[in-house]
């Protein structure tokens, strides 16, 4: 059995979700007492969750969910669950792991190596850095207080899956999100592909290589 004690809602509230796109919703934003790494992660509870409700974890990203930034796909992404999930009904977990566990300024740090042309793990790792850094447990934790035990994942990243089934977590199926590619983010998600096995088209990704800016890269 896993080896961490149970948390429990601290506070839920109703929210209206505005996007730049016209895109509304209403959310419930819950918070946590008692989550593993002491963070201030937030569920968002998105339509009528049912028993087998869509999930996603997206780990927190100021540079692409906030400003907008195109070296990585994180804002597109996020956009694109929320919608995803309210239609079907399920949860948004908003995790405080800020470039894969790094935290913000070693992210930007590593943008600097990458623009000198290391990809995005390699310039982890010269920071004296994880690849990835980060674990699900407050996740699990986090599901089991919402009394969600058994979901699909909306994830690209076969690690979300494989870590939250085995801190307990029943995963079905693994549902892949869209592909937003830029001219400044196609060398990272080519990265991802190759260094973490993510569920992208490498042949795609390929092609739009050659198209790209030789510094382009994301953290």
């Amino acid at each position: 059995m896993p080896d961490f004690t149970a948390a429990t809602v601290r506070a839920r509230v109703r929210v209206p979700l505005r996007f730049h796109d016209g895109y509304s919703v209403d959310a419930d934003l819950v918070t946590f007492h008692g989550l593993a790494d002491g963070q201030e992660h937030v569920a968002v509870v998105l339509g009528e969750p049912g028993p087998r409700p869509l999930v996603r974890l997206h780990s927190e990203c100021l540079t692409g969910d906030v400003f907008g930034s195109a070296r990585c796909d994180c804002g597109p992404q996020l956009r694109e669950a929320v919608e995803r999930i309210a239609t079907r009904g399920g949860v948004l977990l908003y995790l405080r792991q800020e470039g894969r566990g790094i935290g913000l300024y070693n992210k930007l740090d590593a943008y600097a190596l990458q623009d000198q042309g290391l990809d995005t793990y390699e310039a982890n790792t010269a920071l004296g850095l994880p690849e990835d850094a980060r674990d699900y447990t407050a996740a699990a934790q986090m599901l089991g207080a919402l009394s969600v035990t058994d979901l699909d994942l909306l994830s690209n990243n076969p690690d979300k899956a494989e870590q939250l089934r085995g801190l307990g977590v029943a995963v079905h199926e693994r549902v892949p999100t869209g592909v937003f590619t830029t001219a400044h983010n196609v060398r990272y998600l080519r990265a991802k592909v190759l260094q973490t096995q993510h569920t992208l088209p490498l042949a795609e990704l390929t092609g739009e290589l050659a198209l790209a800016p030789a510094h382009a890269a994301c953290g």
